[in-house]
């Protein structure tokens, strides 16, 4: 069962990637920005779809980032 989550990670993971604080990131989803799944309570995101949403994010504040 692990084979099928091994393309995810957490949101803990997500925000260390992202160099943000976790409730962050469940913003960043809420918000639509970060495409996730929710499985049994937790967000799942796509690490594909972390990497490219990496590659154009700034966590500073007043910068907007989106995926698309």
């Amino acid at each position: 069962m692990s084979d099928k989550f091994e393309n995810y990670v957490t949101v803990a993971d997500a925000a260390k990637r992202l160099n943000i604080h976790p409730e962050s990131v469940r913003r960043l989803i809420r918000a639509g920005k970060l495409p996730a799944r929710k499985f049994a309570n937790a967000w799942l995101i796509e690490k594909s779809t972390l990497e490219q949403f990496a590659s154009n994010y700034d966590p500073r504040p007043g910068r907007k980032a989106t995926l698309l």
